[in-house]
């Protein structure tokens, strides 16, 4: 365990070390982020509508006593939303989608002997292979997460047109009614620190892969089953020490 610890430290280090060609390590982060964030887009949004409608519903089935004003369903949903929801829930989609992906192409990668030439050749495989997927994960990640909050409150306010549980003028009142500003701060980093842990993890696993095609494979199960386990422990030691 702390050898494993130990060779993950050394891989961060050397993947932040300063680059011998700035331009090329550009170019790399920027195909990174598109990948991340483009390319997540479309499975974030529909995820995160339909959450965001069924969060309501429930909320609105659980609230149904007469003797409490339907406006609370909207800032329950709000809060979870923002708090829980978009945040976790996306991360841990994000793991299966991006971080398989990017353990998969270093593990094939290790085992083709391409990131041996790239050290023969005196280049920084690890920062030119790892950092630019840490950093684009630690900066789409986030506005991924934005794009999801806003998703599901539509998915909610939509839950309310459709269903007619909630008036959608009381789910707007409750909405804007009671907002605590460190619920945005509680999200934001949330997001970026399972970011940091998605893109992390999976790459350690995926640089350090060895055998062959059977390996790449075990190598990304690995990484995104560890990124959700540490995405959960991650979940709780930010919420304990904000909220």
């Amino acid at each position: 365990m702390f050898y494993s610890l130990g060779r993950y430290i050394l891989l961060l280090r050397l993947s932040f070390k300063k680059p011998e060609k700035f331009s090329v390590y550009w170019h790399e982060v920027m195909r990174e982020m598109v990948s991340v964030g483009i390319g997540s887009l479309g499975i974030i949004s529909i995820i995160s509508v339909f959450i965001g409608a069924v969060a309501t519903i429930q909320v609105a089935f659980q609230l149904s006593s007469p003797l409490v004003p339907q406006s609370i369903a909207g800032g329950i949903s709000r809060d979870s939303t923002i708090l829980e929801f978009s945040p976790t829930i996306s991360a841990l989609v994000l793991a299966g989608r991006v971080g398989s992906s990017m353990a998969s192409q270093l593990g094939t990668m290790r085992v083709t002997e391409q990131i041996d030439a790239l050290e023969i050749m005196g280049v920084n495989a690890p920062g030119f292979l790892v950092a630019p997927k840490v950093i684009a994960g630690i900066s789409m990640i986030p506005l991924l997460t934005i794009i999801s909050v806003g998703l599901g409150l539509c998915g909610g306010y939509l839950a309310c047109v459709i269903t007619r549980d909630i008036s959608p003028a009381d789910f707007v009142a409750g909405l804007q009614d009671g907002f605590n500003p460190v619920i945005i701060t509680v999200c934001a980093v949330k997001s970026v620190v399972y970011g940091f842990l998605i893109t992390s993890i999976c790459c350690y696993n995926g640089f350090y892969t060895e055998g062959g095609a059977l390996q790449v494979g075990e190598s990304a199960t690995r990484g995104v089953v560890f990124s959700c386990i540490f995405i959960l422990f991650a979940d709780l030691i930010v919420s304990s020490m904000l909220l």
